[in-house]
């Protein structure tokens, strides 16, 4: 199984990178707009033509194309015309803080998926199950940037308790008191936004596996409950739990550039917007590929991760 979807990544990046340099040329959208800015309504057509030539905007795109792959095999990553910066300087900036929040926010959603999604799952029908179950169902209709705008809202602008925006106050250097004050609202937006999916996942797997045979023999051997639940259910139940969250992880790469974009978090979904609105395609392609690649290593880590947990997977594949 790992051997086929391994074979499969390369061919999906290249064409998704081809796709991306063939719809960046067929687009309305002039590059120079967003270079040269307020400037380019005083520019003249000739010195345009001077300025896209010297940056490579007049090269088919193909050309370009073949350049960026080469670029890229050979370790040179380009210029983003966007920042001024090489690629590889944008990257090293940005993408520790988008590992910070999506770390934080999803390690947050795992934990409360399962344990609510225990309980539940081993409670099902009571009052507590149904309100949990009408949680999910409410809050998964929910966008992310809704809960985000309803977060500052209510906890920064309304209470006051947190910060709206940014890892630190204004003018103030990095600190740990600083980044855990600002981080705590995107990160508990993220999990929220992500967590009905996995706690509804947790509580259909573990409802339907308290009544197989093999709890009942547990339990028939007088093997406690919070036993059983840790030892015998919890295991068989969390290959649907792994699955769920593969197959969810290009919502989770969407949601978070929405939460860092209205909360304004210096991770790499601000890079993603303007290099998109710019056709900065040097750091545009990039990102494009990595979040790809992320998300299909991510599909392919599930897989391997249910097929541990459950032997009959690893047997069909």
């Amino acid at each position: 199984m790992i051997g086929r979807r391994l074979l499969t990544v390369l061919p999906v990046l290249a064409l998704v990178s081809l796709g991306l340099f063939a719809a960046a040329a067929a687009s309305p959208f002039d590059p120079l707009v967003g270079y040269l800015g307020d400037r380019y309504v005083t520019t003249s057509r000739a010195d345009r033509d001077l300025i896209a030539g010297q940056l490579g905007m007049d090269v088919p795109w193909y050309d370009l194309y073949g350049r960026w792959v080469h670029g890229l095999v050979s370790g040179d990553l380009g210029i983003s015309r966007t920042y001024g910066q090489p690629v590889s300087q944008v990257l090293a900036e940005r993408l520790p803080w988008t590992i910070l929040l999506v770390g934080v926010g999803m390690t947050a959603a795992i934990l409360l998926a399962l344990g609510a999604g225990v309980w539940s799952g081993m409670h099902r029908g009571g009052r507590i199950d149904r309100l949990i179950a009408a949680a999910c169902v409410a809050v998964q209709g929910l966008p992310p940037f809704v809960l985000s705008l309803s977060a500052i809202g209510i906890f920064a602008v309304g209470l006051g308790w947190l910060p709206p925006a940014g890892a630190t106050d204004a003018g103030v250097e990095p600190s740990l008191a600083q980044v855990t004050r600002h981080l705590v609202l995107p990160a508990v937006v993220l999990a929220i936004s992500q967590l009905p999916w996995l706690l509804l996942a947790v509580r259909e797997s573990v409802s339907a596996n308290r009544g197989e045979d093999f709890v009942a023999g547990a339990a028939a051997r007088g093997i406690d409950t919070p036993t059983i639940v840790r030892r015998h259910i919890l295991p068989t139940s969390l290959g649907p739990f792994v699955t769920i969250l593969g197959v969810r992880l290009p919502e989770i790469v969407v949601g978070a550039v929405l939460v860092e974009e209205i909360f304004s978090w210096p991770g790499i979904a601000g890079a993603f917007v303007r290099s998109a609105t710019d056709l900065d395609m040097p750091l545009l392609a990039l990102l494009t590929v990595g979040a790809t690649g992320a998300v299909l290593l991510g599909s392919l880590l599930a897989d391997i991760a249910c097929a541990v947990l459950d032997p009959r997977v690893r047997a069909d594949g």
